[in-house]
C-alpha cells in the first residue's frame, strides 16, 4: 500500500468525503493548509516546479478506512535468515501464531493515522475482516476465518509482553494423550501397544487388537472427568490411529530397538570436527575395509582404504578376503609413499588384531587405536572415504552390482527372467575386469581425481595440496627392511629354540652356524626362498643370523655341516679365549680347596668348645682287640734293629708277593674273558677256511663299553671282569674320543 499520493493520484480513488477531480484535490489542500506542512512533500523527480504528495493519514476518516479497505494486505511476518528453527511448537501451531501476528501486523498498520478511539479501530477492523473487505492473504483466511474484538486484543497483549509462541495453537496437540487406548487401564493399553510394534514392527491394527484382547479381555477402564467407566474393545480403526500416533511420538525409541543401524547413522549424536587438532601429515591414519561393489572375472574382492586425517589422502588395497597379509601389503604400500604415522585407527576386525598386524605396528613403533565394537563412528572418515569411493567408482565398472540388495535387484530386472535363464553372474552383470585391472583403476582414480579434488574437510583445498604445503619432517622406512618385517612368521608365533642341529621348522631343520645351541629366537620366513630364514632376538629388535636348510635350499648337507661346524668352532674359540686364560690363572694359583678352607678359617667363630662328658664303652670283643693291639704296638720283648729291619722286609715282600698273585689272577680272568668275546665274534665263521676276522675296532670296543654302561646302570648282572674292563677302559682317551662323537652325531653313530 502506498502511503504518499500526488493530488491525481487522490482524484483518481474517487474516496468518500474528497474531491474527485485533480484540481479539487488541489484546493482542498489549500484549505487544509498542507502545503508546506510536514505532512506534506514535494513529489521526488519534480525539479521545484511544482507537484506535492500528501500521507494518506491526512484523509477524512471514512477516506481513510475506504483506502485502507483496498489497498491493506496482510502479509506472512519476515522471518530472520539466521533465526534457529522453533522446535517448541508443531508446524500446525507455526501456522497458527504466524497468522495472527500477520493480523495484529496489518491493525497496527491500518489504525496508524485515523483520528479514532482504539475501539472504534477495533470495530471496524473487525468488520471489515469478517466481511471479506481487506486484502488478505488466502493462508491467512484459512487458518482465521473470522475475527473478534476479543481475539484481536489477547493477541495483541500477548505480541506486547513478548508471549509470541503463545499466539501458536495446535488442536491436535490438545488432544494428544487423551484418546481412549492411551489412557485405557491408566496407560497400560497403550504401553503394550508400544512394546508390541517395538517387538516386532510389522504387526498391524488388527494384530494388536486381538492381542490386547488376550492381555486385557474384551473390556476397558477408562476415566472420564473422574468417572471410572467400562468400555467395549475399541474397533481396528481406532487401533491403527493409536499406533500411527504412537509411531510417531516414539520415532527415535522405536528406530534405536528396531534398527540400530539406522539409528546409528541417522539419529544418534555425532561430533563435528573431533578431529580437527588432527593437522600434520600422518599424525593419525584410519584403516578399514569393505567388500567392492562390483565383481571381477576371479570373484568379488575387499578392498582395504586408508586415509590420512590432516590431508585426506588415500591409499587402496584389493583382496580376496579380510585377512592380516592384507593389512600388511596396505600399509607397506602406505609407508613407502607417506612415511610412517604415528597412531593408526581401526575396528576390531580379525585382520586389524591379528598377532602379525600388531607385531608390525610394535616393530615400526606405530601406536594403534581400536574403535569400540560397533561404533563405526569413532572411525567416520574412512567410512566416508568408502563410501565416496564406492559411489564415485563403482557405477563406472563393468560387473557393478549395486550398492544395496535393492540395487542389485533393479540391475537384474534390465532383463526379463527368460533371458537370465542358465545366464552366469558374469554375464548378467557384464564381469570383464580381473583383480590386478581393478586395482590398477583404484590407484589412478585415487591418484588423478580423489587427490586433486576440493575437499569441504579442507576448506576446499585438494587433499595434494594440502600434503605439499606441510614442511613436517617424513619418516621413511628402508624397502629392504620394511619388506623383511613383513615376511611370514615361522608356525604360530615365531618363537624357536636353536638346539645343536638348527632350528626346527616344519620337519626341516635349518642350520644356524652363528647362534649357540639353546638360544631363543624368533623366526621370519623369507616368502621367496624357502631354504632361507632370518633368526632375530626373541623381542626381534636384534637380527642374529641366517637359517639355511640344506635340503630345501639345493646346498649339499655334508658341505653345510662341515662350514656350520668351522663357523661354530671360530665363534666357540673366541668366546672361550678369554674363559681359557681365567682357567689357566685358577690352575696355577693355590688349589681350590685351600682356598675355600682359608674362607671357612676367616668365617670360623673365636669360641672355644666346652670339655663333653665321656664314658667308656666296653664290649668282649673290644677288649680283645685292644689286647691284641697292646700286644702289637707295645711286645712283650722287643726287638733289636737288625730284627725289626728283617721283620719289615718279610712284610714287604709278603705284600708284593700277594699283589703280583692278585694281578695274576685278574689277568687271566680278564684274557678268558677276552678269550670268550673273541669266540663269539668269530663263531659264524666256517672253520675249514682261511677266512680271518678283524681285530675288533675302536668303535666296537666303544659300543661294547656303552651297552655295558646301560647295563649297569639298569641294574643288570655283568660279568666281573666285564665291569673290571669298563672301569680302566672309561679312563682311556680312545673311550672319551669315542664319546665325543656320539655326542655330535647322537645315537646313529652307533649304528
Amino acid at each position: 500500500m502506498k502511503d504518499w499520493l500526488t493530488a491525481r493520484e487522490i482524484a483518481a480513488e474517487a474516496l468518500p468525503d474528497m474531491p474527485t477531480t485533480e484540481r479539487g484535490v488541489q484546493l482542498w489542500m489549500e484549505r487544509q493548509a498542507l502545503v508546506g506542512s510536514k505532512l506534506a512533500r514535494p513529489r521526488p523527480g519534480s525539479l521545484g516546479g511544482g507537484g506535492n504528495e500528501i500521507h494518506y493519514n491526512t484523509f477524512p476518516v471514512l477516506a481513510q478506512v475506504a483506502y485502507q479497505q483496498k489497498h491493506l494486505v496482510i502479509e506472512r511476518p519476515v522471518t530472520p535468515a539466521n533465526a534457529a528453527p522453533d522446535t517448541s511448537l508443531t508446524a500446525r501451531a507455526q501456522k497458527e501464531r504466524d497468522a495472527r501476528l500477520a493480523i495484529v501486523a496489518a491493525f497496527e498498520k491500518f489504525s496508524r493515522g485515523l483520528q479514532l478511539g482504539y475501539a472504534t479501530r477495533v470495530q471496524v477492523f473487525t468488520d471489515r475482516y469478517n466481511v471479506g473487505s481487506l486484502n488478505i492473504d488466502e493462508w491467512v483466511r484459512e487458518i482465521v476465518p473470522t475475527l473478534s474484538k476479543r481475539s484481536l486484543a489477547r493477541w495483541q497483549s500477548q505480541k506486547r509482553d513478548g508471549k509470541i509462541n503463545a499466539l501458536g495453537h495446535d488442536p491436535a496437540q490438545a488432544r494428544k494423550g487423551t484418546g481412549v487406548l492411551e489412557t485405557a487401564n491408566g496407560g497400560a493399553v497403550s504401553a503394550f501397544m508400544l512394546a508390541l510394534i517395538a517387538h516386532q514392527p510389522h504387526l498391524s491394527g488388527h494384530h494388536v487388537r486381538t492381542l490386547c484382547r488376550s492381555e486385557f479381555g474384551d473390556t476397558l477402564k477408562t476415566v472420564s472427568k473422574g468417572v471410572e467407566t467400562i468400555i467395549p474393545m475399541p474397533p481396528v480403526r481406532t487401533f491403527q490411529h493409536a499406533l500411527k500416533g504412537l509411531k510417531e511420538s516414539h520415532k527415535v525409541e522405536l528406530i534405536k530397538l528396531t534398527n540400530p543401524d539406522r539409528y546409528r547413522s541417522h539419529l544418534a549424536p555425532a561430533g563435528v570436527g573431533m578431529l580437527r587438532h588432527i593437522t600434520e601429515p600422518n599424525q593419525l591414519w584410519q584403516i578399514d575395509a569393505s567388500p567392492v561393489d562390483a565383481l571381477c572375472t576371479d570373484g568379488r574382492h575387499s578392498v582395504y582404504a586408508c586415509i590420512d586425517i590432516a590431508t585426506r589422502r588415500t591409499i587402496w588395497q584389493l583382496s580376496r578376503t579380510p585377512r592380516a597379509s592384507a593389512v600388511a601389503l596396505l600399509m607397506r604400500k602406505a609407508i613407502l609413499e607417506w612415511g610412517v604415522p604415528q597412531v593408526v585407527t581401526t575396528d576390531n576386525g580379525s585382520d586389524f588384531v591379528a598377532k602379525d598386524t600388531q607385531r608390525l605396528f610394535l616393530s615400526l613403533d606405530i601406536n594403534p587405536d581400536a574403535s569400540d565394537a560397533y561404533s563405526p563412528e569413532q572411525k567416520g572418515h574412512v567410512e566416508r572415504v568408502i563410501k565416496t569411493f564406492q559411489h564415485d567408482v563403482g557405477p563406472l565398472l563393468p560387473g557393478f552390482v549395486g550398492h544395496s540388495v535393492e540395487d542389485r535387484k533393479a540391475i537384474e530386472s534390465r532383463k526379463s527372467f527368460a533371458q537370465r535363464l542358465g545366464e552366469t553372474e558374469a554375464v548378467t552383470f557384464s564381469v570383464s575386469l580381473t583383480g590386478p585391472q581393478l586395482q590398477k583403476h583404484i590407484d589412478d582414480w585415487a591418484r588423478l581425481i580423489y587427490q586433486h579434488r576440493p575437499h569441504a574437510g579442507l576448506d576446499k583445498v585438494t587433499p595434494f595440496a594440502k600434503a605439499q604445503s606441510s614442511s613436517t619432517p617424513v619418516r621413511y622406512v628402508a624397502e629392504r627392511a620394511l619388506d623383511l618385517l613383513l615376511m611370514p612368521i615361522a608356525g604360530t608365533d615365531g618363537q624357536r629354540i636353536v638346539t645343536k642341529l638348527g632350528i626346527r621348522i616344519d620337519g626341516y631343520h635349518y642350520m644356524t652356524p652363528t647362534i649357540l645351541p639353546g638360544t631363543a629366537v624368533f623366526v621370519r620366513m623369507d616368502p621367496n626362498d624357502a631354504g632361507r630364514a632370518y633368526a632375530f632376538a626373541q623381542d626381534g629388535a636384534e637380527f642374529l643370523g641366517d637359517a639355511i636348510c640344506p635340503e630345501l635350499s639345493g646346498i649339499h648337507p655334508e658341505t653345510l655341516v662341515r662350514a656350520a661346524k668351522e663357523i661354530r668352532g671360530e665363534l666357540v674359540d673366541e668366546r672361550t679365549r678369554d674363559l681359557k686364560a681365567d682357567m689357566k690363572k685358577i690352575a696355577k694359583g693355590s688349589p681350590l680347596i685351600e682356598r675355600a678352607l682359608e674362607v671357612a678359617r676367616r668365617d670360623a667363630p673365636n669360641v672355644i668348645p666346652l670339655p663333653k662328658r665321656e664314658q667308656t664303652h666296653s664290649t668282649p670283643q673290644i677288649s680283645a682287640a685292644i689286647e691284641a693291639l697292646g700286644e702289637r704296638l707295645n711286645p712283650t720283648q722287643p726287638l733289636d734293629p737288625a730284627a725289626a729291619a728283617a721283620h719289615r722286609r718279610l712284610i714287604e715282600e709278603m705284600t708284593r708277593q700277594d699283589e703280583a698273585e692278585l694281578f695274576a689272577r685278574t689277568d687271566a680272568k680278564l684274557q678268558r674273558r677276552q678269550d670268550e668275546i673273541e669266540a663269539l665274534r668269530t663263531a659264524h665263521l666256517p672253520k675249514d677256511t682261511n677266512v680271518v676276522a678283524l681285530p675288533e675296532t675302536a668303535k666296537e670296543r666303544y659300543r661294547r663299553a656303552f651297552s655295558l654302561r646301560q647295563r649297569i646302570e639298569a641294574e643288570e648282572p655283568v660279568v666281573a671282569a666285564d665291569a673290571h674292563w669298563l672301569g680302566g677302559y672309561e679312563l682311556s682317551a680312545e673311550f672319551k674320543a669315542q664319546q665325543g662323537m656320539h655326542r655330535d652325531f647322537g645315537d646313529a653313530y652307533l649304528s
